[in-house]
């Protein structure tokens, strides 16, 4: 989806209710979106005869499979890597190619070569104050991340792709979203030929380790309307199909932010192309 705005009405033109779009703009941007929907199969064979290699970091958590999975089926990648604090189970077929690179994220830079040699790299690294605990968490979100995007930038990743979260502000007064912010804002720093930052609302999953907090929060959104708590949730799935769909997109822009609803937009881009 055209991640730019919509032109201004001019005067004199009908506006669609509740916008500040005219119904001419609003289909032009329509029909561009179709367009650029239907070229994603040929984007992704474009991108596939490129051979790139991929790296994900925080595999083990809920985004992170789902994203190797999808990245597996769509076969985008020649080589795909999972850095973590430890080898995963994969015991599947489709997953026999997997090369898995156990780091102590502690002394990453004992483990510099595993950064080294992807042209792409996901980071779905995190974990919860709950869990953790505040200095566990900031340990976690924003120093093991920052260290992995440096020595991803010098072992040569082109495009780095980070999820953070809705509402991440590095003046915050909340802890969560205060260290998200930063994290995007020193990550930029590093200078990726292209940075691309997620930002999901709610993410509604069924996480293999139990938090009834969440499975609260899903029986929540599940019960309004779609149009509400999609402003406000997004199913991981979907998530992950718009990073991978984003991607395969050429782009000549240095930084992309891309907040819940063009996730929910570009994440379902394929839906329209079923019959």
């Amino acid at each position: 989806m055209p991640l730019r705005g919509l032109p201004r009405a001019a005067s004199g033109q009908e506006k669609v209710p509740g916008m500040g779009t005219t119904l001419e703009d609003a289909a032009e941007a329509r029909s561009a979106s179709m367009a650029e929907t239907e070229s994603l199969p040929k984007l992704r064979e474009d991108f596939r005869m490129q051979n790139k290699s991929v790296f994900i970091l925080g595999a083990s958590g809920e985004t992170g499979r789902v994203l190797l999975k999808e990245i597996l089926e769509q076969g985008l990648f020649s080589k795909v890597t999972l850095i973590g604090r430890r080898k995963l189970t994969l015991d599947e077929e489709a997953y026999k190619n997997v090369n898995q690179e156990v780091v102590d994220f502690e002394k990453l830079d004992d483990y510099a070569s595993a950064f080294q040699g992807h042209d792409v790299g996901f980071c779905c690294l995190g974990t919860t104050r709950k869990k953790a605990g505040a200095e566990g968490f900031v340990r976690v979100d924003r120093d093991y991340v920052l260290k992995s995007a440096e020595l991803a930038k010098s072992g040569g990743c082109k495009h780095f792709n980070l999820l953070s979260s809705k509402g991440a502000d590095k003046s915050s007064n909340f802890l969560y979203l205060q260290v998200k912010g930063e994290v995007e804002a020193r990550v930029e720093e590093l200078k990726f030929d292209r940075y691309s930052i997620f930002r999901p609302g709610v993410l509604l999953c069924d996480r293999q380790e139990s938090r009834p907090g969440e499975w609260l929060v899903r029986k929540f959104f599940g019960s309004l309307p779609e149009s509400w708590a999609s402003g406000h949730s997004v199913p991981v799935i979907t998530v992950v199909r718009a990073m991978l769909n984003n991607a395969v997109r050429p782009s000549d822009k240095k930084k992309e932010l891309l907040d819940n609803k063009v996730i929910h937009d570009l994440g379902k881009a394929d839906d329209s192309l079923k019959p």
